[in-house]
C-alpha cells in the first residue's frame, strides 16, 4: 500500500507540477529581463502595425521572452530557434493567409506547417506558432504588410530580443546567453569544468537524447552537469565513517537493480580507523539475504542515506530532504 506522501507524490508528477528551485536572485533576474525585452518590442510593432494587432504580435514575443530569460541555456531558447522558428513561421503564415481563402483552413495549416518546418530545419521554437497563426488572424491590417510582416516587425523584434537577452544575461555569469557562452565561460573554471558520466561522452549522451524520438528541452551538455552537480551534492551528504550505527539501515540510494538496503549487524564501536571492519546484511535489493563485510570507508563511501521500513516502503531518516526510496 503506497503511504499518502506517496499518492501526493505521483500525482504531482502526473500533472507535470515541479519544483522550482531557483533562487530568489535568479527568479528576478528572469522577469526582470522580460520587462526589458517586451518593453522594447511593443515599442517597434506600435511603429508599423495598430494597437491591437501590435498586442498580437507582442503576444508571441512574451512566449519567446520566457524562454530567453527564464530558460536562458534551453535548446530551444537558443538564437537559431529564436530569429529562425519566428522567421520561417511568419513565411508560412503569411503565404497561409494569401493563398486560403479559408479562415479556419488557412489557421490549422499554418501552425502545422510552421512546426513541421521547425522540426526539420532544427529550430523548434515554440512561439513561433503564434507568429504563424497571427498572420492569419490579426486582420486587414496585417494581411495588407504581407511579406513584410516577416522584417518588419517579426525579425526586427526577434533581432531586439536576442541583442537584449546577450547583453542583459553578460551580467550574471550563471546565466549567459547564448549557451555556448555559459560553457565557455565555464571551461575558463576547472571547479567548474563540464565531464559526462564515467565512461561516457558529451556525444553519447546526445545520441541518448536522439534515441528518445521526442523534443526534450535538454542538452547532453546540460545532463553532464547536472550529473557533475549530482555528485558534488552526493558526496557533500556522504555519512560520515564515525556516524554509522549497528542495528542501523543504510541504503545506496540508486534505483533499478542496483538498488540496495543493507544493514549493519556488528561493528566496533567506537571506530579506531577508517580500515577497521563492519559486518552488514543485505536485506533489500540486489544480492538480498546475503552477509558481507566492509571497512567504514568504504562503507561510507557506499551509503547514501540510513533508512527505516515504513510498512512496504524504504524511506529516508529525514523525509523532509528527499524523496522516498523505492520500493
Amino acid at each position: 500500500m503506497k503511504t499518502q506522501q506517496q499518492i501526493l507524490q505521483s500525482f504531482n508528477r502526473f500533472i507535470g507540477l515541479g519544483t522550482n528551485r531557483t533562487s530568489h536572485l535568479e527568479k528576478w533576474v528572469s522577469g526582470m529581463g522580460g520587462l526589458v525585452s517586451i518593453l522594447a518590442v511593443t515599442l517597434i510593432s506600435h511603429q508599423v502595425l495598430s494597437v491591437q494587432e501590435a498586442a498580437m504580435v507582442v503576444a508571441s514575443m512574451g512566449a519567446s521572452a520566457v524562454l530567453l530569460f527564464a530558460v536562458p541555456h534551453g535548446p530551444l531558447s537558443q538564437p537559431w530557434p529564436l530569429v529562425g522558428g519566428h522567421v520561417i513561421s511568419a513565411i508560412i503564415g503569411v503565404s497561409c493567409a494569401r493563398w486560403i481563402p479559408d479562415l479556419a483552413v488557412a489557421s490549422a495549416l499554418a501552425v502545422g506547417l510552421a512546426i513541421g518546418a521547425m522540426h526539420y530545419l532544427r529550430c523548434i521554437h515554440p512561439p513561433g506558432g503564434a507568429t504563424a497563426l497571427t498572420a492569419v488572424i490579426a486582420g486587414p491590417g496585417m494581411t495588407s504588410l504581407g511579406y513584410q510582416y516577416v522584417l518588419t516587425p517579426v525579425l526586427l523584434n526577434a533581432l531586439v530580443m536576442l541583442c537584449i537577452a546577450i547583453v542583459f544575461n553578460y551580467a550574471f555569469s550563471w546565466r549567459r546567453y547564448p549557451a555556448a557562452m555559459a560553457t565557455a565561460a565555464a571551461k575558463q573554471s576547472p571547479s567548474h569544468s563540464v565531464e559526462a558520466l564515467p565512461g561516457l561522452a558529451e556525444n553519447d549522451l546526445e545520441m541518448a537524447l536522439q534515441a528518445m524520438d521526442s523534443t526534450i528541452d535538454i542538452s547532453g551538455r546540460d545532463l553532464a552537469e547536472i550529473y557533475r552537480l549530482a555528485q558534488e551534492k552526493k558526496n557533500e551528504a556522504a555519512i560520515k565513517p564515525d556516524l554509522l550505527k549497528p542495528g542501523s539501515y543504510y541504503s545506496n540510494g540508486l534505483y533499478g537493480k542496483d538498488w540496495q538496503v543493507r544493514q549493519i549487524i556488528d561493528m566496533p564501536v567506537p571506530m579506531k580507523a577508517l580500515s577497521d571492519l563492519l559486518i552488514y546484511k543485505v536485506v533489500a535489493g540486489k544480492n538480498r539475504r546475503q552477509t558481507n563485510t566492509s571497512s567504514f570507508a568504504e562503507f561510507s563511501e557506499w551509503a547514501s542515506n540510513e533508512v527505516y521500513l515504513n510498512e512496504n516502503s524504504w524511506q529516508k531518516t529525514e523525509l523532509s530532504n528527499g524523496m522516498p526510496e523505492p520500493d
